[in-house]
Order: C-alpha cells, then structure tokens, then sequence
C-alpha cells in the first residue's frame, strides 16, 4: 500500500515502515560515528519503542556492543491498517542488531502489569542470566494498578490558579492564547500514580527478588525540568509533581539495593519534539524558539545525540556520574544554560502568528513531528508500494 501521513489533531494515524527503519538506521550511525562507550553489556530498557528509550537501547547495543532487552506497548499492523511507528522501531532495530550479531529480544505488552515484569525475568534468566543496566523510559497516560486493579488517568493541569499563556498550533503556524483550568487533588493523586517513580520501583524490586539485577548495576529513570515559560503548566503542575515523585523514588530505590550496590539515578533531558509535547500548550511554541536557539549555537541535539552524550560523558566516562544539588544528572545543561534560555525569554515576548516564522524554527519542529512516524526522510521512496506487515522477530 502507499502510506501517507493522515494527521488528526496532535496525533498522526498512520507510521511507514520504511521511514521508521531509516530513522533507527539513522540513529545507529550516529551512534557508530562517535566510537565505543565501555558501558553496560546486559541492558533492559523498559519503554523501548520510540524516544529516549529507542535511543537508550541503539546506544546501548551500537556503542558498547550489549545485549538487549526491549519492553514496549505498541499496535501491530493488520492487513491495510499500519502498525504504531514503535512496532517498527523495533522491527528495525531488532533486524539491524541481529545482522551485527548483536542479541536483541522485546516483549510486547503492559509493562505496569505483573505479568510482563514476570515474562522479563523469566527471558532475562533464560537468555542473559543477570542485567547490569535498567532504564526506565515509559510515557503513557494512563496505568492499571496491577495491586488495587484501580485505572488511573494522568492529566496536564496547571496547580492552584488557571495558567493562561501563548501557544502555536504547529499545523497551521496560528499563535493564540490558551487557558488551563487548575488541577484538584484527584488529578494530583491520579498523575502522580501514572508518571511517578511507583512502577519504576516495583520493577527493580521484582528483578532484584528474581535475582537478575547484577553486582553494582545501574537503573536510570529519565524527566524534564524546562524553563520558567512552561513551569507553570508542566514542573510546576500536576507532571511536575509526578517527577517530583520519581527523583525522589531514585534514592529510595538505591537505598533498597544497597546489598546488590544498585545506584539509581534520574537523568534530567532536554525538551524535544515527542508524541506526548506535542499535545501540551505552550511546549511546542517553547521548543520552536529553544530549537532555532541552539540550531544557531551549534549546541542542538535530538534524541540520539543526547543519550549518546548522556551515555559517553556521564554514565560511563570511567569518573563519578556528575549530579546536580538534588543528586539528578543534567544532561539539559545546553537547553538551560542562562544565554540560551535569556534569549528564548525575549523572543516569547516577541513571538506572534506573524513573527514566528523568522524568529522560531517551526519548520524544524513540524520535520521532527513527521519524523516520529517515519516520514520525511532522505533516501525513502514514500511514493512506492510498501509492505504494512512487518514481523519483530523474536514476537512473531
């Protein structure tokens, strides 16, 4: 079939196989252009799919030769309908680990469940034995607790008063002003379950139990701090109280392991275009700015680039992992650096329907969107028949 991208709000319908395999292949050579990290051999990535933890497992398996464990949550094609683009991450990265002869397996299903914490283990001891690096990569809007069989749903509120700020819809170009009505405690206690550190903590728990957690392991949980223009409706909100709660998790976690010297460590990202961002007011504008910035600077980075970075210059330089005052990583210290973000300050006094196109980077903004679903790369044919049923191979 000819796949196209079909948009319908924030959300695109529809993902390309072929563009999605470039886009890992894309990622692998960057990975392989900046040479070996002496890191972690045995990796899980839980959340494995697509972003930060896609990139975290090509770093992982490209840079220091490990073996791989997957853990994702995505749609598989059915006859005339396109998978989710991570199904087809992970098809090609899967295809492209095993043709370096690299293992790689994934598990497909709800990673907040008991049973796929189990069904990890059990391919842990069967495959690798034990693991000596977890990262802890899951977005998701909502979580069953396996526990209480309680659904709860993650909202993006604003905290105590309605947030009004400007906002782009990166479609059409338009700058508006945008509302958000304060969240109650429900919405409070509700997001804090979803996108805390609770599910990071019962992971690490399980495995250590098993007894698949390696001596002196590392476990690694990613989060988003942002500038004082989106504070309000993101760390200052209801999703900055969930990564409240997951910084504060990483302590309790390392204080748990201590018998294994598991270090637990929360990396702080900077912001970049996602499936999740693109839905919040007020981010898209915000990275439009922060991206044309640091694009002049010299200093942009996608995702790859800063968990190669992350991995190379933090993780495993072979010195003490550098931490902030609140013992987090900072590997958002381009993005927040006080030149960068006082310029992005003046330019979101400046920014209008208008303006935005000669101050902000919305063109870069909109590429990096399609990019997600694997559209709009160089050396894809997308006017080609394509073939929607691609297999991962250690699922099907």
């Amino acid at each position: 079939m000819i796949i196209e991208p079909r948009m319908r709000g924030f959300i695109c319908l529809t993902a390309h196989p072929k563009g999605c395999e470039q886009s890992v292949k894309n990622q692998i050579e960057y990975v392989k252009s900046k040479g070996p990290i002496d890191g972690a051999k045995k990796v899980l990535v839980i959340g494995a799919s697509t972003g930060f933890g896609l990139a975290s497992r090509i770093t992982s398996a490209f840079g220091s030769n490990a073996s791989t464990i997957g853990v994702f949550f995505e749609k598989p094609p059915s006859e005339g309908k396109t998978a989710s683009p991570g199904w087809y991450n992970s098809a090609a990265f899967e295809k492209l680990a095993h043709e370096s002869g690299l293992y790689a397996k994934s598990i497909n299903g709800d990673a907040f469940s008991n049973e796929i914490k189990q069904q990890t283990i059990d391919l842990i001891k069967a495959d690798l034995g034990q693991i000596d690096l977890v990262i802890y990569s899951l977005a998701s809007p909502v979580r069953l607790n396996p526990n209480t069989g309680i659904l709860h749903r993650s909202v993006l509120k604003p905290i105590g008063s309605t947030f009004t700020n400007k906002t782009v819809d990166f479609h059409t170009g338009n700058v508006t002003e945008v509302s958000i009505e304060p969240a109650n405690q429900e919405d409070i206690d509700n997001t804090v379950v979803v996108m805390g550190g609770e599910d990071w903590q019962m992971w690490m728990n399980a495995l250590n139990e098993a007894g698949v957690l390696a001596n002196d392991a590392l476990t690694l949980a990613y989060s988003y701090i942002g500038p004082e223009v989106t504070e309000a409706v993101y760390r200052k909100g209801t999703i900055g109280r969930a990564k409240d709660h997951l910084e504060a998790t990483a302590f309790e976690i390392t204080k748990q392991l201590e018998s294994v010297n598991c270090k637990a460590y929360v990396s702080v990202n900077k912001a970049l275009v996602t499936q999740a961002s693109s839905a919040i007011p007020v981010i898209p504008l915000y990275i439009s700015l922060l991206y044309k910035i640091m694009k002049e600077d010299g200093i942009h980075e996608g995702c790859i680039e800063q968990i190669q970075r992350l991995f190379e210059h933090r993780l495993y330089s072979g010195s003490e992992i550098p931490t902030d005052d609140k013992g987090r990583i900072r590997i958002d210290d381009w993005e927040m650096r006080d030149d960068v973000q006082e310029k992005v300050a003046k330019l979101w006094k400046e920014a209008t329907t208008e303006s935005l196109p000669n101050i902000g980077d919305l063109k870069g903004y909109t590429s990096d969107f399609h990019n997600l679903f694997g559209f709009g790369f160089d050396g894809v044919d997308y006017q080609a028949d394509t073939n929607e049923m691609v297999n991962i191979s250690s699922i099907s």
